[in-house]
């Protein structure tokens, strides 16, 4: 059984969704790829789960910088898992680039190369927002491309993390 409640930020409200004592996904009310048939899910806002995403979420909102104390299970293909595992490691308040995270997957699978685009697809359908920091992924000219909830949110998400993109990147091409 999904259970589900809206979680209200300062960027707006999400949906939030968990099972069997996990967080499986939060996205931003009506973002790129909301998932359907969100009408069977059962409202459980006193979940311990959306208890403890609250906590953090408020927290991460009023700048503090601490580990989600609550298991994360996004649902995905192996390589969508690994990019996610990926992101997961990501600083708070720091970028890297699809590039950078196709070098580390062509690493660990002991290939030559992978696609940028491919993980910037895996990238672009993290069920998890924040949590699982997508924001801090960034074009390699420094623009702000790729973030199902909206460019605007994703430029708050860096800002609020105290992120210069001018000091790592061109700025020409900014979202």
């Amino acid at each position: 059984m999904i259970y589900t409640c809206t979680v209200d930020t300062p960027l707006g409200a999400m949906t939030a969704s968990a099972e069997k004592g996990a967080l499986t996904g939060l996205w931003f009310l009506g973002e790129k790829y909301y998932p359907p048939k969100t009408d069977t899910w059962v409202s459980a806002p006193d979940d311990t789960v959306f208890q403890a995403l609250q906590v953090w979420l408020s927290d991460y909102f009023s700048g503090k910088n601490s580990k989600p104390n609550l298991r994360l299970d996004p649902q995905g293909t192996p390589f969508q898992k690994t990019v996610w595992e990926i992101l997961l490691k990501i600083p708070y308040g720091q970028v890297t680039t699809y590039g950078e995270i196709a070098k580390k997957i062509a690493l660990l699978r002991g290939v030559p190369s992978m696609s940028a685009q491919a993980v910037g697809g895996a990238v672009g359908h993290n069920p998890i927002s924040i949590l699982i920091p997508c924001h801090r992924v960034i074009g390699s000219n420094g623009s702000l491309t790729g973030y199902a909830g909206g460019i605007d949110k994703k430029k708050a998400l860096l800002e609020l993390e105290y992120v210069d993109l001018d000091r790592h990147f061109d700025t020409k091409n900014r979202g």
